[in-house]
């Protein structure tokens, strides 16, 4: 993954998720995070980071095909 989409993350994506998080969705965040083992959690990130930029990515592909309203 380029450097710039690790830089978009950070800057735009996660604080994007990080609403998310506080949002309506506060409790199943919560309990993933806590039902994890020791030592998970970094791991759970980088699946978040990697899910959520090609999430992004999608959306940019598939949003030009789609018309305008």
């Amino acid at each position: 993954m380029s450097d710039f989409m690790k830089w978009l993350y950070a800057v735009y994506i996660q604080p994007q998720l990080l609403e998310i998080h506080e949002g309506e969705y506060t409790d199943y965040f919560q309990n993933i995070t806590d039902s994890l083992p020791d030592g998970l959690l970094p791991d759970l990130q980088k699946c978040e980071e990697f899910t959520a930029i090609h999430a992004f990515l999608l959306g940019l592909r598939t949003g030009r095909g789609l018309p305008r309203e």
